[in-house]
């Protein structure tokens, strides 16, 4: 037991007198000082290319998966259909969603109730709410990659429609004081 104590004391005082070293060098010495600086801007510059790159690989991952599911079942064009079709997704979105494995599936799932959705801006809100971030954030991306004519509808007309609206409704004078 002596010695495990012995043992454990003196590399307790080892570790000590390192990080006192450490914090010595790193104080006082400027060299050192710029040298942990490079070393913490490159590992910045490589985590920001990993993330880049993870990000591009995840949303060509969706493009491929969204491509492949619309041409293996389009969505119906009835209004009746689509009511249905509707329904169907976003119950089968809902079970998916819970199951870590099937987070793209969920989210084509998600996706699909939105396109067939005729006010997509509610449904969205309301995934937001209730359906879980990454899910969210992969229905996000895959209407980015191809966004459905209901929204790029909603997206067009924004555009034009907050330039005039913003161009009307200067303050005057009068309301800044």
């Amino acid at each position: 037991m002596a010695k495990f104590l012995t043992f454990t004391a003196i590399v307790a005082t080892a570790v000590v007198g390192y990080a006192v070293y450490f914090d010595y060098t790193r104080r006082t010495n400027p060299a050192f000082r710029k040298s942990l600086k490079k070393k913490s801007v490159k590992q910045k510059k490589i985590d920001a290319e990993e993330s880049l790159q993870s990000r591009k690989s995840k949303l060509e991952a969706i493009k491929t998966a969204l491509n492949q599911d619309l041409e293996a079942s389009p969505i119906p064009s009835d209004l009746a259909q689509k009511e249905e079709f509707f329904m169907q997704q976003v119950a089968l979105g809902e079970q998916l969603a819970v199951q870590p494995s099937k987070k793209i599936e969920a989210a084509l799932c998600f996706y699909k109730a939105l396109v067939v959705y005729p006010n997509p801006t509610d449904i969205l809100g309301i995934y937001q709410r209730s359906v879980p971030e990454d899910v969210y954030e992969i229905v996000i991306m895959m209407i980015a990659v191809k966004p459905p004519a209901a929204v790029t509808s909603i997206l067009g007309e924004g555009g034009a429609g907050a330039g005039a609206t913003a161009a009307e409704h200067k303050p005057s004078e009068a309301d800044l004081d």
